[in-house]
C-alpha cells in the first residue's frame, strides 16, 4: 500500500494505459492471445511476426 501511494507509482500508472492499449491491439486485432502453431519455436515466430506487423502499421501511419 505504501508503494502505491508513492509518487513514482502514480507517475508510472499514468503511462500504463498506452502499454495496455498496444497489448490489446496485439491480442484482439492480431491474434496474439492464441498460438496458431505448436512448439516454442512456432510461438516465438508468431510473436515476432505479430509485433513486426504492428510496428509496420505504426511506421506507415506515421509516414502519412
Amino acid at each position: 500500500m505504501a508503494f502505491q501511494d508513492s509518487a513514482y507509482f502514480k507517475e508510472k500508472a499514468k503511462e500504463r494505459y498506452k502499454i495496455e492499449a498496444k497489448n490489446s491491439e496485439l491480442k484482439h486485432g492480431h491474434g496474439y492471445d492464441v498460438a496458431t502453431s505448436s512448439g516454442l519455436l512456432g510461438m516465438e515466430m508468431q510473436g515476432a511476426m505479430t509485433i513486426f506487423a504492428v510496428n509496420l502499421k505504426r511506421i506507415l501511419k506515421l509516414t502519412d
